[in-house]
């Protein structure tokens, strides 16, 4: 009797075992390779709803690069130069998306008198990596392709960091780390990435409990050498000393507004917040494109980063 208690308890004991470390697999595996957008179908939905524009894509002055990630693979970026300025924004576009969706971006930062540089995150669009890490390794390839911008425009760069979604995450992060922009736009950051993905799989998967995150961080500590408990920019964002201007869309349900606002409250000195009443997750500038563009115009004369303009409303370029 003693001996097959001691059997099924092992066998349950394996059992069990074998079930976690499936689940684990599994849950690990949905982060790490997130399913992508198609990439031509980003383009026809950028193309129909008028964001993206082959004629001035085509007409305007720009440079493609490969910058090589301290990661270890090739990041795609390009560099927008309609000006000629020293002042740039780097635009970091959401998971699932690619540099497609950061034009619209850049065509709003043309009108203020900035180029810009978009570029795909690793794994993304043309990108390499193997892996999305929502914020952890991105910080570093966001690093890097400011450390090219640097070289390419030179000492006297002034820039700043536009991310939306996964590429908000990103900017605060790599903020945290490295300081070195003159401003950030975060726009639908999530505050903390177990909290977000906890609230993902509570709103769109069976799974109720935390267990499941607890073993995909244990597994994604193995597999790709990070837990997920780090990448948290609430953790950060009190060390930036630079404006932020945090915006969210109070509709959004898949990033909760309520992260926004409790980053906005936990950054030290310049900030701002805008709220827009339309639009669902990463819809704000799609939604209200001229409140958008003026919020950020806004923000930007209030903490004097935008050049004053000339009497035909033409922004003043430095050289």
């Amino acid at each position: 009797m003693k001996k097959r208690l001691l059997m099924t308890t092992a066998i349950v004991s394996s059992t069990l075992t074998a079930s976690f470390a499936a689940l684990g697999f599994a849950a690990s595996n949905r982060l790490m390779y997130v399913t992508n957008k198609d990439a031509s179908l980003i383009l026809e939905r950028e193309t129909n709803a008028k964001r993206y524009d082959k004629n001035w894509y085509a007409k305007v002055r720009k440079s493609e690069q490969w910058i090589e990630s301290a990661n270890g693979y090739p990041i795609k970026a390009i560099f927008l130069e309609p000006h000629i300025t020293n002042r740039y924004v780097i635009i970091c576009h959401g998971v699932t998306e690619s540099k497609v969706n950061s034009f619209k971006y850049a065509r709003m930062f043309e009108r203020l008198g900035f180029n810009s540089v978009v570029y795909d995150h690793r794994r993304h669009g043309e990108s390499g990596g193997k892996t999305t890490s929502f914020g952890h390794y991105e910080k570093l390839d966001l690093q890097t392709v400011v450390k090219a911008l640097k070289v390419h425009a030179g000492p006297s760069l002034f820039f700043g960091i536009h991310g939306e979604s996964m590429g908000a995450a990103t900017t605060l992060l790599y903020a945290g780390m490295e300081d070195s922009a003159d401003f950030y736009i975060s726009d639908c950051a999530y505050s903390d990435s177990s909290e977000q993905i906890l609230h993902v799989m509570r709103t769109t998967t069976l799974l109720r409990t935390s267990l499941a995150l607890r073993l995909a961080n244990v597994f994604l500590k193995l597999r790709d050498g990070y837990s997920i408990s780090t990448v948290s920019p609430r953790e950060v964002v009190k060390k930036i000393t630079k404006p932020i201007l945090f915006i969210h869309s109070l509709p959004d349900e898949f990033v909760l507004p309520k992260m926004t606002e409790e980053l906005f409250e936990l950054k030290q000195g310049a900030k701002q917040l805008k709220l827009f009443e339309r639009g669902e997750h990463a819809q704000s500038f799609n939604k209200n494109p001229e409140e958008y563009e003026r919020a950020i115009a806004e923000f930007l004369t209030a903490h004097d980063l935008l050049l004053p303009k000339l009497a035909s409303g033409i922004p003043q370029i430095s050289g």
